[in-house]
């Protein structure tokens, strides 16, 4: 070929790199210049309001008050976090490890209660009880303090001791010296054999050492020789990525794509593979979700979904495919950055929140239905991104009614419990544990006198007539039919007690097993009633349903197509409003 037609055809190649070279540094001048003038901006506004504000300023709040608004606008993870909250921070998100005493706390009429107790720390070991009262933490007084401000006084460092003033029920106070402890809360908080002879592993969160710690239950698990293993991510926010892979791992082959993150700067994207031989690749396995398992919990529950490696069961997960960073800033702070989104096997991103495309009034919105797409999983079922993760076997999600919430809520069933165990001293099994109806007449004469008044949808939906009609100038004429209307709705709560009387009973029992077994207790108290929980068993017993599930027969085929999850959305959001 002629060397002159080759350098004809080089030159205009070469002007555009030239050119490109030179849009490309223009723009970054021009972004460098942009930062640098906001920058100014902002300090110079901060200075001058310093300085000539009519009144004094905290300048820390203000910088983190005008901090906190540049990233509202972002997302909700996307967060500045002060030299004075690294701890909180640290506690949760990295690791739930402290000096203390192992009981959590809660106020009440000025009053502070112990709330919750955790299991061979220094609290339980000194006999300390939930809902018994703390008075004084080292001759200090608390009553009217926040419960920000006794955690501090409980907190300390390992070994040192503190002084309580404690006080159960009509009983004189008594003082309680403690040495404080190095209080780690698990990230497995229970793990054993339920029905069926299957394995079962409690995964709270996804801090430090949540591999190890689901690994050694997988161990011990494994003795008993179980037929199947339920991982229940329930209500469980995620965590750290790279402990959601190492968990993946347990149960699916070395060299295996597990999550990619992808974002605006190259050097942040990775794909993340199970690096190690895994502990149990064959046995029948179920994840639990609902609509509270995120980001870690979605990176497992998926990645097994699309690898065609378990089933999932429960309701739709959260739906956040975000990943963030934290990155340190000067004087001990720091700030946590989404630097990327995850995508599981498949190719699925399950963000459900679109943060980027707000509406004018700055509100975010969900991904549209035509924006989502189909994947599918190894065995070529179907999935689909921009919804969280939808599970194989959808459950509906059950909620209490209105008189069994208030129980709750007025912490008239907590009240109880306490009273059940300081009269009961003699331990229960939480698995075998039932209220006797005799035990529920008691509860009942414990509820009189007390306040657990509530409003039912149907008395709101009258009282909003009684107003409409009244500002008509109408209710005069439909007086005598409310007032019969709304007698026979008292008439009809007096019945709820006995009505909802099994749900209650289950709480009841829930609360009180607690105060023998502590979070053990709770968990075994409830296996009994757990639908979610008898949904796994019976799947990985039905060897023909196991096998089709996974394999994408029938209606197996599709899950959580966006149509049909939306109809199925509809109607759990109709249960909840008719409660």
């Amino acid at each position: 070929m002629d060397k002159r037609v080759i350098s004809k055809c080089k030159k205009p190649a070469l002007y555009a790199g030239v050119l490109a070279l030179a849009i490309s540094v223009w723009s970054f001048q021009d972004d460098l210049f942009q930062i640098s003038k906001n920058l100014d901006v902002f300090a110079s506004v901060y200075k001058e309001v310093n300085i000539n504000y009519v009144d004094d300023i905290n300048s820390a709040k203000l910088i983190k008050t005008g901090v906190d608004a540049m990233l509202d606008g972002l997302d909700p993870y996307t967060e500045f976090v002060p030299e004075s909250e690294i701890e909180d921070y640290k506690l949760h998100y990295v690791s739930t490890q402290y000096g203390g005493i192992g009981a959590s706390i809660f106020v009440r009429d000025n009053k502070i209660y112990i709330s919750d107790v955790f299991t061979n720390f220094p609290a339980q070991k000194a006999d300390i009880r939930q809902g018994d009262q703390m008075l004084k933490i080292n001759d200090v007084e608390l009553a009217g303090k926040t419960n920000d401000q006794v955690s501090q006084l409980l907190k300390g460092s390992k070994g040192a001791t503190i002084k309580l003033l404690m006080k159960r029920d009509a009983e004189a106070p008594v003082v309680k010296n403690l040495v404080r402890d190095e209080i780690k809360q698990p990230n497995v908080v229970y793990s054993g054999m339920v029905a069926g002879n299957m394995g079962y592993i409690k995964l709270n969160k996804f801090l430090e050492n949540s591999a190890d710690e689901v690994t050694a239950a997988l161990t011990a698990i494994k003795k008993n020789n179980p037929n199947g293993i339920i991982l229940d991510l329930r209500s469980n926010g995620g965590g750290i990525l790279q402990e959601a892979v190492k968990i993946v791992n347990l149960f699916v082959q070395k060299d295996v794509q597990v999550v990619s993150q992808r974002g605006k700067i190259k050097e942040k994207n990775f794909t993340y593979n199970t690096v190690s031989t895994p502990m149990e690749p064959n046995l029948p396995l179920v994840v639990l979700v609902n609509s509270r398992s995120a980001s870690a919990s979605e990176i497992v529950a998926g990645a097994l979904q699309d690898l065609d490696r378990a089933i999932i069961i429960g309701q739709r997960s959260y739906g956040k495919g975000l990943v963030q960073q934290t990155f340190n800033l000067p004087y001990n702070s720091l700030v946590k950055v989404t630097v990327a989104k995850y995508y599981v096997p498949s190719g699925r991103c399950v963000q459900e929140i679109d943060y980027t495309h707000r509406k004018d009034d700055g509100s975010v919105i969900k991904v549209a239905d035509s924006a989502i797409h189909e994947f599918k999983t190894k065995n070529g079922r179907s999935v689909y991104d921009g919804s969280g993760i939808y599970p194989d076997v959808f459950i509906k999600q059950e909620r209490f009614a209105n008189i069994t919430q208030t129980l709750i809520s007025k912490l008239l069933i907590f009240d109880y419990a306490t009273k059940y165990r300081n009269t009961h001293p003699k331990p229960i099994d939480p698995k075998s544990f039932a209220l006797t109806d005799g035990d529920y007449d008691d509860f009942i004469k414990f509820l009189d006198g007390k306040n657990y008044t509530y409003s039912t949808v149907s008395e709101k939906m009258l009282n909003s007539l009684k107003t409409q009609a009244t500002k008509e100038k109408q209710f005069a004429e439909i007086q005598a039919e409310y007032d019969a209307l709304k007698a026979k709705m008292a008439s009809s709560k007096k019945n709820d007690l006995q009505l909802h009387k099994d749900e209650i009973k289950q709480v009841v029992e829930n609360e009180i097993a607690s105060r023998y077994e502590y979070e053990k207790g709770r968990y075994e108290a409830n296996f009994k009633y757990d639908k979610e929980l008898a949904a796994a068993v019976k799947v990985m017993q039905d060897k023909t349903q196991l096998a089709s599930i996974l394999k994408g027969v029938g209606d197996y085929k599709t899950i959580g197509k966006p149509m049909l999850a939306m109809a199925g959305k509809k109607a759990a959001d109709k249960d909840e409003s008719d409660d």
